[in-house]
């Protein structure tokens, strides 16, 4: 019989219709007690038919129009009950035993708020996968100048989670990153786990490349609000950055 639910996991979606199966079957190939809330916002693209497929192994779901991702992943989390929580994003995937070895890292390090590890980027216009060279163990300078944490390949405490709030809803780029900041001043130093945990899906529609200039304003005022400085990097390799996301988009 399945023990209580050790995880709970939130997947925002919206349109993603051809990306969500592939996201729900990673989590429910995990081999830990999950309970997980699909948080629609209305899809019209065939989403009802991918989440039907899986509806008895949902804890809930929902589709309609919402205040938007960090709002969507909030209310997800608010749902349940597990001791840890996270959110996956539905197009992108975890590699098999990512959540037992995340699991296990916060066991170990019983005061770290939460657990990140390595994720491979997947090209879905060419079906490449390369490192993300991004990811590295924490260090507070480091994370000033980049964002080292990448989000699909993170758990967290739901007590670290509830003591800083979730994540802010008004923002909608960077939340993550404002997450971790607020997650390391509150609580504490995260564990890192040196594997490849998870897929992150790269596409001309993303947020992060369609949006590029309003996702580097949006960090750069959240490493202002916690570092206390804008470290010369962000300006420096702003342009660079804005247009090989144009690139990309092309």
């Amino acid at each position: 019989m399945a023990g209580p639910p050790r995880v709970t996991v939130a997947v925002p979606s919206l349109n993603h219709a051809r990306f969500l199966g592939r996201t729900l079957d990673s989590v429910f190939r995990q081999g830990v007690e999950v309970e997980v809330f699909v948080m629609d916002a209305g899809s019209d693209d065939g989403t009802l038919g991918v989440i039907g497929r899986f509806q008895d192994r949902l804890a809930g779901w929902r589709s309609f129009p919402d205040a938007g991702q960090a709002a969507a992943i909030n209310e997800g989390i608010a749902r349940g009950t597990a001791p840890y929580v996270c959110w996956l994003n539905s197009d992108d995937w975890w590699h098999d035993g990512a959540l037992a070895k995340l699991l296990g890292s916060l066991e170990q390090h019983e005061k770290a708020p939460f657990a990140y590890g390595r994720v491979c980027n997947f090209d879905d216009a060419t079906g490449r996968t390369r490192m993300n060279l991004e990811v590295w163990p924490f260090s507070e300078w480091l994370f000033a100048q980049f964002c080292i944490v990448a989000q699909p390949a993170t758990l967290i405490r739901r007590s670290a989670w509830e003591a800083v709030g979730g994540l802010d809803e008004s923002l909608h780029l960077a939340m993550d990153y404002d997450l971790w900041w607020r997650l390391y001043k509150r609580c504490g130093r995260p564990a890192f786990v040196r594997e490849v945990l998870a897929m992150n899906r790269r596409y001309a529609e993303t947020k992060t490349t369609s949006q590029r200039r309003a996702h580097y304003d949006e960090a750069i005022e959240v490493v202002k609000r916690h570092y206390g400085r804008v470290p010369l990097k962000w300006y420096l390799a702003q342009p660079f950055s804005v247009w090989m996301r144009s690139k990309i988009r092309r």
